[in-house]
């Protein structure tokens, strides 16, 4: 048996049963999140050497996919936390502070939130107007118009920001600063469409701490090598979760149809067939972008290359895409059932969480991104690697 699918089974149940009320509220999913803190699963990327699980990011991607079915708020703060927990574990190693905070964070379970984004620099997360300002031992810095999922939630917020006041926007570092050490005013709500369970606020955030809290290595280079990847096949393993659940659904509408046409197929059985074609090749995409990242973390050149950029850039919009086409197909197959909130066919909520899909970082950003890259790299014509 997989043993943090085990650990997680109580977590699914307990979303599953706060999910229509955290959705109906736009409320942060306390009682999952505690669940997953007794679960111990804040900590399960973290190596066993700093007291964590040490399970790999397919273990991490299946549970984003079981939360998924469930709730997808709860989901995606799972994998917005793992997120920042991998680079925390690629990137803090060797630096006494981080890895005395990896063990805090398996011995509290502390929750990981995200400041990357800011106000007029247009959502790109690889340039900051803010810059963090070296006072001797201490840093301090101010950020505007940061929207920060679970950002009042939060027992840490990782911060990027200028490596001083003086460099380009793209010159950027990363810190973590503890809770006690950063202030958040809030300047934004967050009455969302979907996933509105991530609370994800607008705020002025600033805060100072010891500068040994800042990572030695360039944000770009933490982007490139952790984040880039984990977030892209994460949040696919949500998205995938959200449209298998909506998928089946659909199959129950179906069955409970076929019962009233036994001489013929039901009506919606082949649009069934359709979209059961597109989640196949959703849970191909993602499965084979798992094994290829495993793969180039062994190989520092590879990771970095032009090819693996534009391979998981391509998960992360294949993913969105597909992910709305067969919760639509659901929604055609269940009809006025799938469409009305109070059935059990219902994929209401399913279409609203996946509509976010295509937003987090624009696919029309990293369209962009990628006819760029794509000018300097053959169209792979091959099968094999």
């Amino acid at each position: 048996m997989n043993a943090p699918l085990d650990r997680g089974a109580h977590v699914v149940a307990t979303a599953a049963r706060h999910a229509d009320d955290v959705d109906r509220n736009g409320r942060f999913p306390i009682e999952a999140i505690q669940a997953l803190k007794d679960a111990r699963l804040l900590s399960l990327l973290i190596p066993i050497e700093f007291g964590g699980g040490g399970a790999t990011l397919a273990d991490v991607a299946e549970i984003c996919t079981s939360l998924g079915h469930q709730c997808a708020s709860t989901a995606m703060i799972f994998a917005m936390h793992q997120i920042k927990a991998s680079s925390l574990i690629a990137h803090g190693r060797g630096s006494a502070w981080h890895e005395a905070f990896m063990r805090r964070l398996c011995d509290e379970q502390l929750l990981l939130g995200s400041a990357t984004t800011e106000g007029g620099v247009g959502g790109n997360m690889r340039n900051s107007i803010c810059a963090f300002e070296r006072d001797g031992a201490i840093f301090r810095i101010a950020k505007e118009g940061a929207l920060i999922s679970y950002g009042a939630y939060s027992d840490a917020i990782l911060v990027t920001a200028r490596r001083a006041p003086e460099a380009p926007p793209s010159d950027q570092q990363m810190a973590v600063l503890e809770k006690g050490q950063y202030r958040l005013e809030r300047t934004g709500g967050w009455d969302a469409l979907g996933m509105r369970g991530t609370c994800s606020e607008g705020f002025t955030f600033s805060g100072e701490a010891p500068v040994e809290q800042i990572f030695t290595h360039d944000f770009a280079e933490i982007a490139s090598e952790s984040m880039l990847a984990t977030a892209h096949l994460l949040w696919s393993a949500v998205w995938y979760g959200v449209a298998s659940d909506a998928l089946a659904r659909a199959q129950s509408f179906v069955r409970k149809d076929a019962r009233r046409h036994p001489n013929g197929p039901a009506p919606g059985a082949l649009r069934l067939a359709e979209a059961t074609s597109k989640l196949q090749l959703m849970r191909a995409n993602i499965v084979e972008g798992l094994k290829r990242f495993a793969a180039a973390q062994k190989k520092a050149d590879d990771l970095n290359s032009m090819s693996f950029a534009v391979a998981m850039n391509n998960i992360k919009i294949g993913s969105s895409q597909l992910s709305i086409e067969i919760i639509n197909h659901a929604l055609l197959i269940a009809g006025i059932a799938g469409y009305k909130n109070d059935t059990p066919f219902s994929v209401g909520r399913h279409m609203r969480d996946a509509l976010s899909a295509q937003v987090m970082i624009s696919n029309d950003r990293i369209f962009t991104n990628l006819s760029n890259l794509l000018l300097a790299q053959r169209i792979d014509q091959r099968l094999g690697d």
